[in-house]
């Protein structure tokens, strides 16, 4: 019919369509209904296609057919083997009553052992008995004793039932199995056991004299075995459990053992029925002394079967026990490995935080686990580690220490598999930590694999909080979800940008956390080791004022009175606020703020408020004599709560003479004098409340505008103006908007290359440039997004015009077309390709005209085979550059904490010797911050971004630290938060005396909170070889340096350093020298006493003389002038440390840096009105401009 329509259709009748063959249209009505319209289509035009589809409407025959699926389950035997075998849980129900018979037949033969009676009579069912003999040596074996037993006939009835069950099951087992092979089926262990239990039985009922025959039925508790086995591999099919090996095993080769008793006990029993009777008892008795390997020998078989028997169950004993064993300590071994499971009723009852790692360092895991435990409300906590590789020997070693024993579990596996998600139990978890492996060479690769896990972690358990480490600043969008992210190139940047105007900014951030009880050094003969050690203990905590002691008294008050006095009193240093209503930290909001009972306060301490104790006996004391003499600070480890007031002198209201004052200001002009001469100098109170008249509200805005308009006339002129405004570019997404300095145009990227001129300028070398403060040189291997972070604290808005050093980057690679677009905005950026390894690069770059040089850690270094050889290329040439340029800041970044040491190395000084002893004690102590001693990191000038791991471990306990961080590095700017700054103490200012008016004075004055000191003290580090170098030897070359053009000035420890170098070699070639001198001859010319003398010179000549000659030489080869290098000073014999918070006695001392928190300048810009701006400029301009200096840095 279908044919004959097609046939007759008006497409084909306008011939414009292909006859379609028969054969053709019988396929395309063969197929599904759905395609003959699709075919129809393609083969006729569009009018050919509406009567096709008339037609099949129409038609019945292509009404819509139901379609039955999966049809060949729906035969019988397909329904069966559903039921018994694929079916999960009937599968499970079927081998569970298996089990249960197996079971009950070896306890039915268990009870026809003991219902049998052998002296009653033996032989076939209702036939004549024989009458029991006794086993005599000299008689043959009555094996009618073994054929035959006495089976009760209920007894036979429940046996033959369960028989005949078994039976009927085994067979429907087998015919569902089959898979064409009926011998396999039939030969397997299995068949063979039920085949010999059953179908004897089933015999019985046909022929009733086999009854009593005796049937194995013992043998069924290997049967029993082989469906427990399965059983519970459908149990946990069932229920989804995958780690089920170890315990598998564990059950197996208990099932082994005893069905191998059981078996061997009921055949000893029955056999020896023809020898002596044994018990069931004594037959189990003497398996187990066989099988332990006893062999007491007062039981034993004595009739050959028997004695068979035991052979066999030895051999097989032999054989299958070893392979049991073998296989358990092996799923052991793996387990030990993957570190098994946490158990869910612990997880469930306990506390945990998962650790997702790549590798598992011994170095990254103990600063974990030292920080993470420092807190006493984390010590019930348990660690899981979830990681994908092996564990490392080192990590083993430790985790078996009972310390870390009982509280750090190991998990060998993926966080990117739910499964090992499932057995850390990440849903339960109280947070989880993902750490980036910053050893890879790709440290993109790395962050994506981060990426995934964060992912991963967050699909499994959404309500587990994340702590998340990502190393590239672009990739930080992608764990935005996270709870607390650290972005570890965004930190280390900013760290080593703070370093170049803030000494040690790495030195403090890291000391401020670390937990720490201030202990370390305490111990030391050294002054400066003990304090600095005591101030380390100095961490950042937080309280409501409303439950505060030490702020509850300032409700009401500004900030900065509140600032104060709590320091004045408690000798704790408020540094910022966070209100109730909003959710924002804020450093020193400045004294308009007002404090408020919900407010919760930041502050930095020894230890925080709730563990602190109070005692105000001295202070009363004090108050009595009414503030007269000064008090002392008795030592670090007690609250200097009783010196405070006695160490603030005089404080007088000498109101009159507060004035507005630039926020950036460092020298603290002393007050004017009113009448007496004599009276010692005073500082202004702190107010309770702002006063509007003589704060100063115009702040860094109007001083910045000021300093531009007051500068000399000749340089007036070639001025490139700087407008401040956010940058156009960001090389990534997720920075933080940051006010800036910018050029009001871009500069072309030609103009930013350092080292070749353009069409725009001619300069190839700074000094070319003339830049009128120093340098900063950053040395990196690629010009990462983080280097964005380098340049956005040091033109920041809040830094004064003349403050802003030049930058110069000096790469490895050429920068990519995007970077350059975001850093073309900024004023005085350059660039240049060169490594610090090149001398040339080096001098091109401007490197005697810079004070700081920024060593960044290179990625390609991280290949090496050994870990802690990552930093060897690094170290050797910052070591390189400490010879050369001695008096240059060298700030490096190590991979490696422990590599510090190696950093200003001096082979033969025995103060750095001591310091690593110091060192060795302190880390058998116990301290977290046993390389806090190392004289580079104390200064400043070293450290490692792995120490700011301790950050993300302690947001778990403290949730604000990342945030306080952040805004101490700038790379934050929340409205209203002040900034870190510093300042310097001149011999102007130390009239102050101490730390404590000085905390006053800022206070008063311009608002501003101090939490520290950067201290540089002279020192002779004496080394092990004696200094036997003879004044006259220094005065025999006198004329020969001034010969040669070298000033011995600049030289002062030339003599003495040559000595400690090589002291045998020198002295030597002197004493050689001298007598080739007077053995000379008297007439001789002038040309050989001019060459005596120049052989003379260059014996004597010094390290530091040779590598000043190599730098000057190649400076001339490069046509640039060498009076610059010239004034380059060694200044090494200083060391220099950080003082967190120090004790407000504390005297200050010429050189001090002071760590300040600077309140916003823009904080209250727009609530002011343009009179108080007018106001506070007239005050400025009739103050003597002498009073007032720049901040020096």
């Amino acid at each position: 019919m279908a044919r004959a329509k097609l046939k007759n259709s008006p497409s084909e009748s306008n011939s414009h369509v292909k006859t379609v063959p028969p054969g053709t249209t019988e396929d395309v009505h063969g197929v599904s209904p759905l395609l003959p319209s699709r075919r129809m289509g393609s083969m006729g035009s569009d009018v050919g296609q509406r009567p096709h589809a008339e037609d099949f409407s129409v038609d019945s025959s292509f009404s819509q057919v139901q379609v039955e699926f999966y049809v060949n389950e729906n035969t019988f035997k397909e329904r069966l083997k559903l039921f018994f075998i694929k079916n999960q849980r009937s599968s499970l129900r079927i081998r569970l009553f298996n089990f249960s018979l197996k079971l009950l037949t070896c306890l039915l033969y268990i009870v026809r052992v003991l219902l049998d009676n052998p002296e009653e009579g033996i032989g076939c069912w209702e036939c004549e008995k024989q009458n029991y003999t006794a086993f005599n040596q000299s008689t043959n074996i009555n094996w009618s004793h073994i054929f035959w037993v006495d089976r009760k006939t209920p007894l036979w009835a429940v046996q033959v039932s369960i028989a005949l069950i078994s039976f009927l099951e085994t067979m429907l087992l087998t015919y569902l199995s089959y898979k064409g092979n009926i011998w396999e089926q039939i030969f397997r262990i299995s068949f063979v056991l039920e085949m010999i239990n059953t179908v004897p039985f089933i015999i019985t009922i046909f022929w009733p004299p086999l009854r009593n025959l005796f049937i194995p039925v013992f043998l069924n508790c290997w049967l029993a075995k082989y469906a427990l086995e399965n059983m519970i591999n459908d149990l946990h099919r069932a229920i989804q459990r995958t780690q089920s090996a170890m315990f598998n095993q564990v059950l197996i080769l208990i099932c082994t053992l005893l069905c191998l008793v059981f078996t061997g006990t009921c055949g000893i029993q029955h056999l020896e029925r023809a020898g002596e009777k044994l018990s069931l008892f004594k037959s189990f008795y003497f398996c187990i002394v066989t099988f332990s390997t006893v062999g007491y020998g007062d039981v034993t078989p004595k009739i050959w079967p028997s004695q068979l028997l035991v052979v066999i169950m030895i051999c097989v004993a032999l054989v299958v026990l070893p392979l049991q064993f073998e296989e358990l300590v092996y799923l052991w071994m793996e387990r030990q490995k993957s570190g098994g499971n946490y158990s869910r009723h612990r997880a469930q009852t306990e506390k945990h935080v998962v650790l997702c790692v790549s590798s598992l360092k011994i170095d990254l895991l103990m600063d974990f686990l030292n920080e993470f435990y420092a807190h006493p409300r984390l010590q019930d906590y348990y660690v899981v580690i979830l990681c994908p590789t092996e564990m490392d020997i080192q990590v083993r070693r430790v985790l078996q220490i009972p310390l870390w024993s009982q509280r750090v579990i190991y998990l060998q596996g993926s966080a990117l598999k739910d499964q090992d998600l499932m057995r850390a139990k990440m849903d339960n978890g109280e947070a989880c930590f993902i750490l980036s492996s910053r050893n890879e060479v790709d440290r993109t690769a790395a962050d994506h694999q981060t990426i995934l896990r964060a992912w991963a972690v967050k699909d499994f358990a959404p309500n587990c909080p994340l702590y998340v480490q990502i190393l590239k600043p672009e990739n930080k969008f992608h764990v935005k979800f996270a709870d607390h992210v650290v972005c570890e190139e965004e930190c280390k940047y900013a760290m080593l940008a703070l370093n170049c105007v803030c000494p040690a900014t790495s030195t403090l951030i890291t000391l401020l956390v670390h937990t720490s009880r201030g202990q370390e050094g305490q111990e030391s003969p050294e002054q400066w080791q003990r304090m600095y050690g005591r101030c380390s203990g100095n961490e950042v905590y937080h309280i409501r004022m409303g439950d505060s002691k030490f702020f509850m008294e300032y409700e009401g008050k500004s900030f900065t009175y509140a600032a104060f006095h709590a320091h004045k009193k408690y000798g704790v240093c408020l540094i910022g606020i966070r209100r109730e209503e909003n959710k924002s930290i804020l450093l020193n909001p400045g004294p308009r703020h007002i404090m408020a009972a919900s407010d919760t306060c930041f502050y930095i301490n020894i230890t925080k408020e709730e563990n602190s104790a109070f005692i105000f006996k001295q202070e009363e004391k004090q108050k009595k004599k009414g503030f007269a003499g000064r008090g002392s600070y008795d030592g670090p480890s007690r609250l200097p709560v009783h010196s405070i007031i006695a160490s603030m002198g005089t404080v007088a209201m000498d109101l009159q003479n507060t004035e507005c004052r630039p926020a950036n200001s460092s020298k603290l002009a002393l007050p004017a004098e009113n009448g007496s001469g004599t009276r010692r100098p005073s500082i202004a109170p702190v107010l309770e409340l702002a006063d509007t008249s003589s704060l100063l509200p115009c702040d860094l805005l109007s001083d910045q505008s000021e300093d531009e308009m007051t500068q000399s006339d000749e340089e007036g002129s070639a001025v490139v103006e700087y407008v401040k405004g956010y940058p156009p570019n960001s090389p990534y997404i997720g920075s933080s908007p940051t006010l800036c300095h910018l050029l009001p145009e871009k500069a072309p990227f030609c103009c930013l290359r350092l080292d070749k001129g353009c069409k725009h300028n001619s300069f190839e070398d700074a000094k070319a440039y003339g830049f009128k403060n120093k340098l900063i040189i950053v040395s990196a291997e690629t010009a990462g997004n983080g280097l964005y972070n380098f340049i956005v604290p040091l033109r920041a808005y809040y830094r004064s015009r003349k403050e802003l050093n030049p930058i110069v980057l000096l790469l490895d690679n050429k920068p990519e077309h995007h970077f350059l677009e975001a850093i073309c905005c900024f004023p005085m950026v350059y660039y240049m390709e060169g490594t610090i390894d090149n001398l040339d690069s080096l001098l091109q770059c401007g490197i005697i005209y810079a004070d700081n040089l920024v060593v960044v850690d290179k990625e390609s270094t991280m290949s090496a085979e050994e870990d802690y050889m990552a930093d060897a290329k690094t170290i050797v040439n910052v070591q390189t550059m400490f010879r050369l340029f001695p008096s240059l800041s060298i700030i490096t970044e190590l991979t490696h904490p422990s590599n510090m040491r190696f950093m200003q190395f001096r082979a033969k000084d025995s103060y750095s010797l001591a310091l690593s002893k110091l060192e060795k004690r302190e880390r058998e102590n116990g301290s977290n911050l046993a390389f806090m001693f190392r004289l580079p990191f104390a200064a400043g000038r070293v450290f490692s971004i792995s120490m700011l791991d301790t950050l993300l471990y302690q947001s778990f306990v403290k949730d604000y630290m990342i945030t306080i961080t952040r805004l101490l590095l700038g790379l934050d700017t929340t409205p209203g938060s002040g900034y870190l700054c510093a300042m310097k103490i001149t011999e102007d200012d130390l009239w102050i005396r101490t730390y404590g008016r000085l905390f006053q004075k800022l206070c008063s004055s311009s608002a501003e909170i101090p939490i520290g000191i950067y201290r540089t003290e002279s020192h002779m580090f004496a080394t092990s070889e004696p200094h036997d170098i003879r004044a006259q030897d220094c005065e025999d070359t006198k004329d020969v340096k001034e010969h040669w053009g070298i000033k011995t000035s600049h030289h002062r420890n030339s003599c003495s350093s040559d000595q400690s170098e090589h002291p045998l070699l020198r002295r030597k070639s002197m004493q050689w020298a001298r007598r080739l001198s007077r053995k000379g001859n008297k007439h001789s010319s002038k040309t050989a006493e001019w060459i005596s003398q120049q052989r003379l010179s260059l014996y004597r000549r010094s390290e530091r003389q040779e590598l000043s000659e190599l730098v000057k030489n190649r400076m001339k080869h490069l046509g640039l002038p060498t009076t610059g290098y010239d004034e380059m000073n060694d200044h090494q014999n200083t060391l220099s440390y950080v003082l967190i918070n120090p004790p407000p006695d504390t005297r200050l001392e010429l050189n001090d840096i002071v760590y300040l928190i600077r309140s916003d300048p823009l904080a209250h810009v727009a609530n002011d009105g343009h009179s108080r701006k007018s106001s506070c400029s007239n005050k400025l301009g009739s103050s003597n401009p002498e009073t007032r200096d720049e901040t020096q840095l």
